[in-house]
């Protein structure tokens, strides 16, 4: 099911327009920001941004990265420094147009490593992080390098471009940083060491894009509360098990 709810609007950030999903809520709260994963866009949340808002009362903003859905592409070719660029320029650049403080952010995959940047470095009231990667593990490549064979021989363009304007666009700048050699020592464990924010971290059990050690690491590096919860699902908690994953994130925000 799709989000089919909720006012939508394009911000411009860098110098381009990118989309925007904006559901009601208590003002009184501090909003919900959604940020998506590596091949992900508003319309791949599906169901979740509306489901979410409806169990916590709050406001929920969700947007398509610059290049990802009906966003318009960023001009430069993707570097290690894409995930800082993200949590430093367009995330704060969204959430100022639409008058976001504060936020409890969730994010998935890249978009929970940019949420932790973000928190590390920007005034926020918690973070969920599902799935998230601090640094390169082989079953991450090892995974991304199945995805590369499902774009070029299997049925994945195709999906993909339900839900993008320039599939090949998004695909490559996922596939081509993660798998290029010079980023084989990329970390960003040391920049979320001022992380203070209250943190829920999600990991699937069965995640083909990581293991439990990405969790060991940020824990072991934060500066603030955390709390861990592995899930019988794959790389997509809140897809495989909605009702798990909005439990436990209503019951940290209680908390």
């Amino acid at each position: 099911m799709s989000v089919t709810s909720g006012a939508r609007r394009r911000v411009r950030v860098d110098g381009g327009l990118i989309e925007t999903l904006d559901l009601p809520g208590d003002e009184d709260r501090r909003p919900v920001v959604l940020l998506h994963e590596g091949l992900g866009s508003i319309g791949l949340w599906r169901a979740f941004p509306r489901e979410l808002a409806s169990v916590t009362g709050r406001r929920v903003v969700a947007y398509s990265r610059p290049g990802h859905g009906r966003s318009e592409a960023p001009r430069a070719r993707r570097t290690a420094a894409f995930f800082g660029h993200e949590a430093d320029v367009v995330l704060p650049a969204v959430l100022g147009d639409l008058g976001v403080r504060e936020p409890v952010l969730v994010g998935h995959s890249d978009g929970a490593t940019i949420a932790l940047l973000h928190a590390a470095r920007h005034p926020v009231t918690a973070v969920v992080a599902m799935a998230p990667h601090v640094t390169v593990e082989v079953e991450a490549l090892a995974g991304i390098r199945d995805a590369v064979r499902a774009f070029e021989e299997g049925d994945l363009r195709e999906r993909m471009a339900r839900h993008h304007d320039d599939p090949d666009h998004v695909f490559r700048s996922w596939s081509d940083l993660w798998l290029d050699e010079r980023f084989a020592g990329w970390s960003v464990e040391a920049e979320i060491e001022s992380l203070t924010a209250p943190l829920l971290l999600v990991h699937g059990a069965h995640d083909h894009y990581g293991t439990e050690d990405q969790l060991d690491r940020i824990t072991a590096r934060v500066a603030g509360p955390v709390q861990r919860l592995v899930v019988a699902s794959g790389h997509s908690p809140h897809l495989d098990v909605p009702e798990v994953v909005l439990d436990a994130i209503t019951g940290f925000l209680a908390a």
